[in-house]
């Protein structure tokens, strides 16, 4: 008995929990308590305690009296533990938006306020409140001598030299177009020596080649002379001797009548007579071939001197002289280039620092050419490589930054002893880094909290949020808890990063995502809200924050407008200009543009425009995902799920075509409506367009979709009752096709506010007649009503009216011609449509099916005349067209 008494009472309790249970889950409070577990826990040990407790076999009756006693007040216990945590869910769920606030108060205060957290009751600069001796004896390290030391030795460190290959390329080059332009020059002056030196000797044939006109004319004269004398000596002057005269002065140049210059102090003269008087003497051939031979070389010498003092005016290395380049001989020449060669290659190799004083590279090339260079042609060679030798060597800096870690990794910290007793810092004098150090090694340092300096933070936040929180309730924009979220999320990237350091932070994002989510008026309050306080509150560049603050407002301001991914992205490159040309402005205004550290702003400017681009891709990036998770619809989300290619919408277009024309005239109405009203006319196109997508789960079930055949409600169902669950079906299957397709709540709220509450009259009025015919039927209104709710905002109002007038307006236009009667439709005059449609509007008014929708009673005959606006344009005048009659004469229609 006692145990049919206990599994009644168990059966009571667990139909009492259950319904609790179903009570918490619907209202989705259950998966809310972090206890939630442990309450169940507690439940389902009480029911086994209690199965336990009948099915012992104890006959201890006051025992059993207890346990039941026991399990009684572990019962109420739960109970009230369970009615405590619902209450408190109640609480929490009806003052979430305080609790929203309250976290965006809590968060922005712990991430701006960070540095008040752990700051020292001592400072560096202020004087000390009292004397602080040592506790006892240690050493610490003196981090700033250890550093300065440390400094020290990696700048003296050794720079590691590598070479520079394309300035060894350059320098070779250069060489080369030297030696070619000297080659060019040799080439004009002809071979050297130009005759035989065991005649002439070198000496003598270069100062032929090279002495001045008056002395090679006085040379003739003295050869001529020379031959005379010698002719008078001996006295034999044959007849064979005579043609070889004429001939001599047919060839030899006739001696100018000047007065005669001595010079017989010439070497170069005197061995010139010498060795020419020999050559006659001693070679049976005749001197005048000789002399014509030597003035040929004389013209080519002097055009080689005027392509050299030409090429002098024209390039700047004025390295070749006359008598350096040309008087070398052609065997002299070659060696040279073959040894300049040699010895650039040695100097090269070896390397040219940067630096090198000049008298030590003049030394070093001296010495390389002693080994490869004619001793005569040396000057020349060292003129050549000095002009074309450069610094080829330059810092390796990867690996002198090594060796001066590695250096400066060796130098040991400086240790300072500090003995016990011994004084840190005496009473009032000032605290220096040292102190301050020394007084953190011995743990004297206290830290503490800035709570008075949090609190004012906090009230400063608690202004901002209370600014935010006027403007949101003044703008056409209600706010959900997950978009405060958002909101706060976004904001708390700007200071947080900031705190870590960062200069380019995410103003431009944060203007793009909140002006493209929430509109130009809540964006900007952020912006304009959030830039005091961080002026105020953190250790940031002032010229950094207004270029920063520039890109967000300016995001802020345009990006609701843009109707496309594109428009966005150049937005991305707009913001980026902004944000570098504030930038560069404000320090231009502050002097800090000009002098030495000019390059430093452009930089700065250059990474602020590039920031700005970043974050603002991010942000394009950052957007779809965002939308997704946090419900939200954007201008470019509402474009892209009105496009006829989206899958749901291609699936209505061909399953449900009636339906389709239907959906497409009633968007063109409710669009017209929705603009002239000031409504959100994306929203109401995008809504319009999947209102009616349940009809595709029975195509046939509408009359729209049969397509002039029999109607299944006639000829199969003949059940209004049935007709109107088929009916109302297609609410409850769009709901589950959008939630199937993920589309937005704003979208998915057009599917069953469109309809609001409203009775379905047809099968509404079959039903009554039906339950007069048959006593025992009732007709319950509920039955024949949609589900709702009715609707909850302007633009699902607006779809709701246009809906209802769309079919009428059809039925007006369907009536406008019946069978056997020639009427047009301009036989439908404007205000029968304009009352039909104004009886439609007023009757759902009195129905309260607009009540939640924000809409006034004024605004339903402006709704009206709208709605026959532009019937009138779909259905305007046509001119008649003239008939052809059978024999194919023409007749007017």
């Amino acid at each position: 008995m006692k145990i049919k008494q206990f599994l009644q009472f168990l059966t009571q309790q667990l139909t009492n929990w259950r319904r609790q249970y179903k009570g918490l889950r619907r209202k989705g409070k259950l998966m809310r308590s972090p206890n939630s577990k442990t309450h169940r826990r507690e439940l389902l040990r009480t029911v086994l305690k209690n199965i336990i407790l009948f099915l012992s076999k104890t006959n201890d009756k006051s025992e059993r009296r207890k346990q039941e006693r026991a399990l009684q007040s572990k019962t109420k216990s739960v109970k009230t533990k369970s009615t405590i945590y619902t209450v408190a869910l109640d609480w929490v769920h009806e003052q979430r938006s305080l609790v929203i606030l309250a976290i965006a108060l809590v968060s922005l205060t712990g991430v701006i306020g960070h540095k008040l957290y752990n700051q020292t009751q001592i400072q560096v600069g202020n004087p000390a409140p009292q004397t602080i001796t040592a506790p006892y004896t240690a050493n610490i390290e003196d981090q700033k001598k250890t550093e300065s030391q440390r400094q020290a030795v990696s700048q003296t460190s050794l720079q590691v030299l590598m070479i520079n290959v394309p300035m060894n390329e350059q320098i070779n080059e250069n060489l080369q177009r030297l030696l070619d332009d000297g080659n060019e020059i040799r080439a004009v002056a002809g071979a050297f020596p130009f005759f035989d030196p065991l005649v002439l000797s070198i000496s003598t044939q270069r100062y032929l080649r090279s002495c001045p006109d008056s002395e090679w004319q006085a040379l003739l004269i003295a050869v001529e002379n020379t031959k005379n004398q010698h002719q008078k000596g001996t006295g034999q002057t044959t007849a064979s001797s005579a043609p070889n005269q004429e001939h001599q002065r047919r060839t030899t140049p006739t001696p100018q009548k000047t007065k005669p210059v001595d010079f017989s102090q010439n070497t170069d003269f005197t061995q010139a007579v010498a060795e020419l008087e020999s050559y006659r003497l001693t070679s049976k051939k005749n001197l005048s071939l000789v002399i014509s031979q030597i003035s040929q070389a004389r013209q080519r010498y002097t055009q080689a001197t005027a392509k050299l003092l030409q090429l002098e005016t024209v390039t700047p290395e004025a390295v070749y002289e006359e008598s350096l380049l040309l008087n070398l001989s052609d065997e002299e020449w070659g060696k040279t280039q073959m040894g300049i060669h040699q010895s650039a290659e040695r100097i090269l190799t070896q390397g040219i620092p940067q630096g090198l004083p000049k008298n030590i590279l003049q030394d070093a090339v001296s010495l390389q050419l002693q080994s490869f260079v004619p001793e005569s042609a040396e000057s020349l060679a060292k003129k050549l490589l000095l002009a074309v030798l450069k610094p080829n060597l330059q810092k390796d800096e990867e690996q002198t930054r090594e060796n001066a870690q590695k250096a400066a990794a060796g130098v040991p910290p400086v240790m300072v002893k500090v003995r016990y007793g011994e004084v840190i810092v005496r009473k009032g004098a000032q605290i220096t880094a040292w102190n301050f150090k020394v007084l953190e090694h011995y743990h004297l340092v206290r830290r503490e909290v800035k709570w008075r300096e949090l609190v004012k933070l906090a009230g400063v936040i608690a202004i901002a949020i209370g600014i935010f929180v006027w403007v949101e309730r003044h703008v056409n924009y209600e706010l959900r808890q997950r978009d405060r979220l958002l909101v706060l999320l976004l904001t708390l990237s700007v200071p947080a990063l900031v705190t870590m350091g960062l200069p380019y932070t995410t103003w431009s994002a944060l203007g793009l995502l909140l002006g493209s989510f929430y509109g130009p008026t809540l964006a900007l309050t952020v912006v304009g809200l959030l830039l005091p306080i961080l002026a105020i509150s953190l250790d940031i560049s002032k010229a950094a924050l207004l270029a920063c603050v520039g890109g967000g407002i300016l995001g802020s301001y345009i990006a609701q407008r843009l109707r496309s991914r594109e428009e966005l992205a150049l937005l991305g490159v707009a913001i980026a200009l902004t944000q570098g040309s504030i930038y560069l402005v404000v320090k231009i205004l502050i002097g800090q543009a000009f002098g030495s550290t000019w390059y430093l702003v452009l930089r700065e400017a250059g990474l602020f425009a590039l920031s700005g681009l970043g974050w603002s891709v991010v942000a394009l990036g950052l957007s779809p995902y965002l939308e997704k998770v946090f419900d939200l619809v954007t201008p470019i989300r509402l474009a892209e799920l009105a496009n006829p290619n989206r899958p749901l919408l291609k699936r209505l277009a061909t399953e449900t075509p009636g339906t389709f024309q239907h959906t497409l005239l009633v968007a063109t109405l409710a669009e017209a409506a929705a603009k002239q009203l000031g409504c959100n006319v994306e929203l109401v196109r995008a809504g319009t367009l999947y209102h009616d997508i349940g009809k595709m789960h029975d195509p046939l079930g509408f009359i729209e979709n049969q397509m002039g055949g029999p109607n299944k409600h006639d000829t199969e169902i003949k059940d209004p009752w049935k007709s109107a669950e088929i009916i109302k079906k297609h609410v409850t299957e769009g709901l589950v096709m959008a939630r199937k397709h993920l589309l937005p709540t704003a979208i998915q709220a057009f599917i069953p506010e469109h309809q609001g509450t409203m009775l379905i009259a047809y099968f509404h009025h079959q039903a009554q007649q039906m339950a007069q015919a048959d006593p025992s039927l009732t007709v319950d209104d509920a039955d024949f009503r949609y589900d709702g709710p009715i609707p909850q905002s302007r633009e699902t109002g607006i779809v709701m009216l246009a809906d209802s007038c769309e079919a009428a307006l059809r039925s007006l236009e369907a009536s406008a011609k019946p069978l056997g009667e020639k009427r047009s439709l301009k036989d439908v005059s404007t205000e029968q449509a304009l009352t039909m449609l104004n009886n439609i509007l007023r009757a759902k008014w009195q129905d309260n099916q607009l009540v939640d929708s924000g809409l006034t009673r004024e605004e339903m005959s402006k709704i009206a005349q709208i709605f026959v606006d532009v019937w009138q344009q779909f259905h305007h005048k046509r001119i008649a067209y003239p008939k052809l009659k059978a024999n194919g004469a023409v007749r007017n229609s």
